[in-house]
């Protein structure tokens, strides 16, 4: 059994603990995610305190094992709002449960969680050149939409933009 609760300031290190530890693994990898250690916990605690995060337990006085950001707006990465939408950002889950189902279950619930908001669409990014990553998103019934570039000084980056119906 999964249990998805709002996290708490108590969660802010164990969510980026799990953090640091994805970005070292992709590092690792050679795969181009995320930069290592450029979320401060600062920054994790706002996002909590806004009702953004929310964590996985197997039990419900377990330990965290994921966790995902889910928000109603996201004008940075998608600027053209579409008010019938959510956004997950930041899932991660504990190295450990690598291949378990587990992520796919945190979108799953994600789904739910915005057809109960009476929205009609999840969307979320990734990194363009992570091929994995897309392909996963793809497995998981999200389409692919588009891309996003930005600028940072003299580099850049794209993003590759999914979405899903959740309309059952």
């Amino acid at each position: 059994m999964l249990t998805v609760e709002p996290a708490t300031a108590a969660d802010a290190a164990t969510i980026l603990g799990l953090r640091h530890a994805a970005e070292d693994w992709l590092s690792d990898r050679g795969i181009d995610q995320w930069v290592p250690r450029e979320v401060p916990l600062a920054t994790v605690a706002a996002q909590i305190e806004a009702g953004e995060f929310h964590v996985a337990r197997h039990h419900p006085t377990g330990p965290v094992v994921a966790a995902l950001r889910l928000i109603g707006s996201d004008p940075i990465i998608w600027p053209e709002q579409d008010e019938l939408a959510c956004y997950v950002h930041g899932l991660v889950i504990d190295r450990s449960e690598a291949g378990t189902g587990l992520g796919a279950a945190l979108l799953e619930w994600a789904s739910e969680q915005t057809r109960r908001e009476g929205r009609s669409l999840l969307r979320l990014d990734c990194a363009e050149t992570n091929g994995a990553l897309r392909s996963y998103y793809l497995n998981q019934g999200f389409r692919y939409v588009g891309r996003r570039e930005f600028a940072d000084g003299s580099s850049w980056f794209s993003v590759a933009l999914f979405e899903k119906s959740t309309d059952r």
